[in-house]
C-alpha cells in the first residue's frame, strides 16, 4: 500500500467524526447532507494531499478543507430555508447514553447554532470541539485577540437566540 493511501486512511479515521460534526453544524442538523459533505471533504483531501506542505497541523488543514467545502456548498445551493424543528428532531443523531432532557438541550442548541451567520457557526462548532483558540484563529484567519472578542459576541448572541427561541 502506498504512503499516500496510508496517510489518507489515517486522516480519514482520525478526522471523519470531526468533519461530519462541522458539516452537521453548517447544514443545520441535516445528517444526510453532513455525511455527503464529509465525503466531499475527503475527496478534496485526497486530491490535495500531495499539496499539503505541513505549514499547519493536519487537523487545522482538514478544518480549512471542511469549511471551504461547506461554504462552497452553501454558496452553490444558496441554502436559505430554516430547517423545521420536526426535520431537525428526526435528523439529529442522539446517543443512547443521553437522557431525553440532554437530547432536547442538544437539539435546541443545534437549532440556535443554525441561526448564526456562517462564520459564527464555524467558530462555535470549533469551540464546542474544544479546539485551542490559536488553532481556531489560524483556520479563520484572524488574531487570537479578535477571536476571543468574536467568541464572546457569538455566545451572547446564542444566549439571546436560545432565550427567545
Amino acid at each position: 500500500m502506498s504512503s499516500k493511501n496510508t496517510q489518507f486512511e489515517s486522516l480519514y479515521k482520525d478526522y471523519y467524526p470531526m468533519v461530519e460534526q462541522i458539516g452537521l453544524g453548517f447544514m443545520k442538523g441535516d445528517l444526510d447532507l453532513a455525511k455527503d459533505l464529509a465525503q466531499e471533504v475527503f475527496i478534496n483531501t485526497w486530491n490535495s494531499l500531495s499539496k499539503f506542505k505541513g505549514g499547519s497541523s493536519h487537523k487545522t488543514w482538514i478544518y480549512r478543507v471542511t469549511v471551504n467545502t461547506c461554504l462552497k456548498y452553501i454558496r452553490d445551493k444558496k441554502i436559505t430555508n430554516q430547517i423545521s424543528i420536526n426535520q431537525f428532531h428526526e435528523q439529529l443523531p442522539i446517543s443512547e447514553n443521553l437522557s431525553n432532557q440532554t437530547a432536547n438541550q442538544h437539539q435546541f442548541l443545534y437549532k440556535a447554532i443554525g441561526q448564526l451567520a456562517e462564520v459564527d457557526r464555524l467558530i462555535i462548532m470549533m469551540v464546542l470541539d474544544e479546539l485551542e483558540y490559536e488553532e481556531i484563529s489560524k483556520v479563520i484567519g484572524i488574531s487570537s485577540g479578535n477571536l476571543r472578542v468574536k467568541i464572546h459576541r457569538i455566545k451572547k448572541n446564542l444566549k439571546t437566540i436560545m432565550k427567545n427561541g
